[in-house]
């Protein structure tokens, strides 16, 4: 893979599904004051979203999850970091992570994002805390996985364009590298840690941004400044917005809201692939339809065209290079048809109206 440059621009995505999942400590800890039957149900939720995750058999795994100002603080901050190191280890809470991370695979990752603008650093040891450990050992991966860290709490933070952005190109890449690849995002949703706010949590926030998400909405995440996070205790959902960008836009096919006394737990899971796009009202000019098309923005736009075709609509015809449809279609300037067979609509729109408000002048 070294050195090789990748053609990313037509390649189908890749990305067959993943999830949006929280990571709390306290469902390691469990303190007295956590909701035992809240933790369960969102154990049952992501061991679900795993259990579907993994049967589609991903050739890859990544995860975008914030820092809590561990590892990335006083020496430096970087927006974005990749793991390329050949194993990811970590502790907390009694429980020790360690996965094995495809470090050619981020090699090539951050290359390659060099080449599309991006410059995001790269370590070989970072730690992964409970961050990255507990959604992924509440979905069960066993697989090698590759981390990417993203700043949520350490000023100044990317912006969720550009971390939607950041994750359109990785997926953009995988795709060229011909990995089905699932992509797991840690973090939100509501919670002040450190704070006087910790034991308020904005439900109707989360709630309402929830109502987006659940129809597919995802690049709803961007429309979101680094002002609006910070008020509503969302720093984190940045890794989301990462996550939303490699998505493109689909619904899940799993969103809970698990509201708590100090967080708000939402996680939702994403394994349909996206549907194919419908075709627009306006599509742009099939090539066998160029002829047509210039003999219909003639009638719209020229009225020395118009007069022509009003005094012999055959001759005028017969200065393009058209199919007997075609044809017909011009002829009895047939709106409806010349639609169906995929003429832009404006243009037949206009033609239609220009010869009939000049056939009554």
């Amino acid at each position: 893979m070294q050195g090789r440059a990748l053609n990313c621009s037509v390649i189908a995505p890749s990305v067959i599904g993943g999830a949006m999942l929280p990571h709390a400590p306290q469902f390691f800890t469990m303190p007295e004051t956590e909701d035992r039957d809240t933790v369960e149900r969102v154990r049952g939720i992501a061991a679900e979203i795993g259990d579907r995750l993994k049967a589609l058999k991903p050739d890859l795994w990544i995860i975008f999850s914030n820092d809590h100002a561990e590892q990335f603080f006083h020496q430096a901050a970087p927006p974005f970091t990749i793991h390329v190191g050949d194993a990811a280890e970590g502790a907390f809470a009694g429980r020790n992570f360690r996965w094995k991370v495809p470090s050619e695979i981020g090699l090539e990752l951050v290359r390659q994002l060099y080449r599309q603008g991006f410059d995001p650093a790269f370590t070989s040891v970072a730690k992964i805390d409970y961050a990255m450990g507990i959604p992924l050992t509440h979905l069960g991966v066993e697989d090698p996985v590759l981390p990417i860290y993203v700043n949520a709490y350490l000023p100044p933070q990317p912006a969720m364009e550009r971390c939607y952005a950041f994750g359109q190109a990785v997926a953009r890449i995988v795709s060229a590298m011909g990995l089905r690849t699932a992509v797991v995002a840690s973090g939100g949703m509501s919670h002040f840690p450190g704070t006087e706010r910790y034991p308020h949590p904005e439900l109707a926030w989360d709630e309402a941004v929830m109502a987006q998400l659940r129809t597919g909405n995802l690049k709803s995440l961007i429309g979101w400044d680094e002002a609006a996070l910070d008020e509503a205790g969302n720093v984190e959902l940045r890794c989301w917005a990462a996550a939303a960008g490699a998505f493109g836009e689909r619904r899940p096919d799993v969103a809970a809201l698990e509201p708590s006394w100090h967080h708000n737990y939402a996680s939702l899971g994403f394994f349909t692939p996206p549907p194919e796009a419908p075709d627009p009202h306006y599509p742009a000019i099939k090539p066998d339809l160029v002829e047509l098309t210039t003999a219909l923005h003639g009638l719209a736009h020229d009225e020395d065209r118009r007069a022509e075709y009003l005094a012999d609509a055959g001759t005028y015809a017969g200065h393009f290079r058209l199919t007997p449809r075609q044809r017909a279609a011009l002829l009895g300037l047939d709106t409806q048809a010349l639609v169906k067979m995929g003429v832009h609509p404006l243009v037949a729109f206009l033609a239609n109206m220009q010869v009939e408000r000049q056939r009554r002048s």
